[in-house]
């Protein structure tokens, strides 16, 4: 029984140990290696994606920021609000003097 169990165990290492150095050779192949460089590649494209949109997110935040701390989205005031004053003419109270 003891030899049984022994034989067993060295049967399952030695399959894992094949298995670990055939994916290892693989891998140095040229198939292998162009592999892990396009996965790779991937990777940092998408690396590249998700840091521009957290770029744009947060540039969308600070423009907000801005705008709402200068005004300039404030609403525009009403035409007879504002009198024009042009360059050359006197305003309404000057002609009544």
């Amino acid at each position: 029984m003891r030899r049984l169990f022994w034989l067993a165990m060295g049967i399952t290492i030695g399959a894992l140990v094949v298995r670990k150095l055939s994916r290892a050779a693989e891998k140095l192949t040229p198939q292998g290696i162009a592999g892990a460089l396009v996965e790779g590649l991937r990777d940092l494209a998408d690396a590249i994606g998700d840091f521009g949109a957290d770029v744009r997110a947060a540039a969308a935040l600070r423009e907000e920021e801005l705008r709402s701390g200068t005004g300039l989205d404030a609403p525009l005031p009403e035409r007879d609000e504002t009198q024009l004053q042009l360059p050359g003419r006197r305003g309404a109270h000057a002609a009544d003097r």
